[in-house]
């Protein structure tokens, strides 16, 4: 059974969910993204697809391969119309636990988009490593991502935990070896998310780092 770290020494975020609330801004714009390429808007339908894996949404609705591409650029022009903000004490629990630990992200979104938010926030100084989508070339629940980001660090996979609100989130941390953190987010993955059975479920961001002292 994997364990919690002990001593822990890196905590590793998602970004979209887990500390951005960025679903009705992704809602929008897959809206927006759908009618221009001529897909049916079917909200539940998206629901009931999401995945940090956008190309499985493409395929649950009908968009064909070969304008996956079209979809991409459309998707970034108009999500740079929406202004997503920060969960709720988001901002409090990154500065609380950069006092203890070293802090990373790992996100399948893109850098210029994750880069541009982390700036505006202003929170860019407290991450020692940050992958993105571009970063590596399998998406989550690939371990690629996690596990670049544990070459940047220079940390072992024991020595970590991965926090994320997505049931690729918990994947991608168990198959690199790290501890797995879920957390009820504001996207329709909480029923994938309970079943994938991470090492701890929280409610919320905001109750990490309790549960990181009290390990």
């Amino acid at each position: 059974m994997l364990r919690f770290p002990n001593p822990l020494r890196a905590v590793l975020f998602d970004w979209d969910g887990t500390l951005l609330d960025s679903y009705h801004a992704d809602r929008a714009t897959y809206r927006r993204m759908f009618h221009a390429v001529g897909v049916r808007w079917d909200a539940a339908q998206l629901d009931e697809n999401y995945s940090p894996d956008w190309y499985r949404v493409y395929r649950a609705v009908g968009i064909p391969r070969h304008r996956w591409k079209e979809a991409d650029r459309l998707w970034a022009q108009f999500y740079r119309k929406q202004k997503p903000a920060l969960l709720p004490g988001a901002r409090r629990v990154l500065r609380q636990l950069a006092r203890r630990y070293t802090l990373a992200l790992v996100s399948s979104g893109s850098r210029a988009r994750v880069v541009r938010q982390l700036r505006e926030f202003r929170l860019s100084g407290l991450f020692a490593a940050c992958v993105c989508g571009e970063d590596v070339t399998r998406r989550k629940p690939h371990p690629a991502a996690l596990r670049k980001a544990l070459r940047k660090l220079r940390l072992p996979p024991d020595a970590c935990v991965f926090v994320g609100d997505a049931a690729e989130d918990v994947e991608m941390a168990r198959r690199t070896g790290v501890f797995a953190i879920a957390v009820l987010g504001p996207f329709p993955t909480h029923r994938r998310l309970r079943a994938a059975r991470p090492d701890r479920l929280l409610d919320s961001v905001m109750d990490l780092p309790r549960l990181l002292s009290s390990e």
